[in-house]
């Protein structure tokens, strides 16, 4: 089948094999391209492992320091019809380039909310052995809580009050205003629930009890603060009460961990553009805003950029900053002064008809495209392609 792009809202209902398969080579070259990391990761569990910076968490941890990983990760499964999903590709793609290079690797898909994949996690490490670095890299709107089998949906809102915003349709190159109801006590704790740290502090536990942690043990959890101009819709919304709640969780995890020498810490990275990501007002517009800027003063970073600097500053380097709170900072090019003031200089200015001159709509099109493997220099989009694997029809 020809394979292209059939967006609907904020998701992508088609992925590219061949697509997936070259982005994440892509990404492997990248970090093949680096000094390998001192004192780097022997075993990793990366939880969200197919997309975005689990995936290159995965990536940096297998091909910077040569680490076993076992990945976690939420997939659809190809029929002769239909596409699989993007992190079913990616996954498979991981796997070819990992089991090149000689590298133990293993992935489980299913609900990773679960206690089921947990247990299953605990019997594949039981064999292999404990890990000494833990990533929690997990986006979903939903969670079925193990112990009551609520299902809990978080909501992506403001709080207090309504909120009226500018925002860009991504689709028409639109700028528009748009206006957002506060959401609700049961809202909030909703999703707190699904994106809090309640299940991060479960994998630990599962682990530590199975005595599959390491001596030394790190675990990490991504989140993002941003700038302020996009507070009223993240960081003081719903999403930054989970969040808040995500550093609660760190504190205690790392106060547990220190016993063995072992450390946790959320890491505060920058807007990149995701599946989730794309789905939150503001971000589309401050994301193309912020991408124009950072590009005009050389700080733009791809996700395998990002993550790998975390990885060889913050996790191995000790050269990352913590804030107040004792998360890592990877945001710090982000929120430069001189970046946040431009971009709030455009913030007020930008309209439908100038977005062209002030933003960089087209890398953030490109950079939601392949997310789904399409957009992927290199790749023949034209030509016929088998759902069912990553690998070139015989006769291309």
């Amino acid at each position: 089948m020809i394979v292209k792009p059939r967006i609907r809202g904020f998701i992508c209902t088609t992925a590219h094999p061949l697509g997936c398969a070259e982005s994440v080579d892509a990404q492997v070259r990248t970090v093949q391209g680096q000094a390998p990391l001192k004192d780097g990761p022997k075993r990793v569990l990366v939880l969200g492992c197919s997309a975005g910076y689990g995936l290159a968490s995965r990536i940096s941890a297998a091909f910077g320091a040569g680490a076993e990983t076992l990945g976690v990760s939420f997939e659809k499964a190809p029929t002769d019809s239909k596409t699989a999903s993007a992190g079913y590709y990616c996954n498979r793609a991981f796997e070819r380039a990992a089991e090149a290079a000689g590298l133990w690797t293993q992935t489980l898909e299913g609900d990773a909310f679960s206690d089921a994949l947990k247990a299953e996690v605990v019997s594949v490490l039981k064999d292999r052995g404990p890990v000494d670095l833990i990533v929690y890299s997990l986006a979903s709107p939903v969670r079925q809580d193990p112990d009551t089998g609520v299902l809990w949906r978080s909501v992506i809102k403001p709080m207090g009050e309504h909120f009226h915003v500018k925002t860009l349709n991504v689709d028409k190159g639109e700028v528009h205003d748009l206006d957002l109801e506060p959401a609700t006590d049961e809202e909030v704790a909703a999703t707190v629930k699904v994106m809090g740290g309640e299940d991060w502090e479960r994998w630990v536990s599962a682990l530590a009890d199975a005595d599959l942690l390491a001596p030394g043990c790190q675990t990490v959890a991504y989140t993002y603060i941003g700038s302020e101009l996009t507070w009223p819709i993240y960081w003081h919304a719903t999403l930054g009460k989970a969040k808040e709640d995500l550093d609660r969780a760190a504190a205690a995890l790392r106060q547990r961990l220190a016993a063995k020498g072992g450390d946790a810490r959320v890491a505060v990275l920058k807007a990149v553009v995701t599946q989730a990501s794309a789905a939150i007002p503001v971000v589309p517009l401050y994301a193309s805003l912020l991408f124009r800027v950072m590009k005009e003063q050389n700080l733009h970073e791809t996700i395998i950029e990002h993550i790998w600097r975390l990885f060889d500053t913050g996790l191995y380097g000790n050269q990352a900053g913590l804030d107040e709170v004792g998360r890592l900072r990877l945001d710090d090019w982000e929120l430069r002064e001189a970046v946040q003031t431009e971009v709030k200089r455009r913030w007020p200015v930008v309209t439908t008809e100038n977005l062209g001159e002030l933003a960089d709509l087209e890398e953030f099109r490109r950079s939601f495209l392949q997310v789904f493997g399409f957009a992927i220099p290199g790749v023949d989009y034209d030509q016929p392609v088998d759902a069912l694997t990553i690998e070139p029809p015989a006769s291309a």
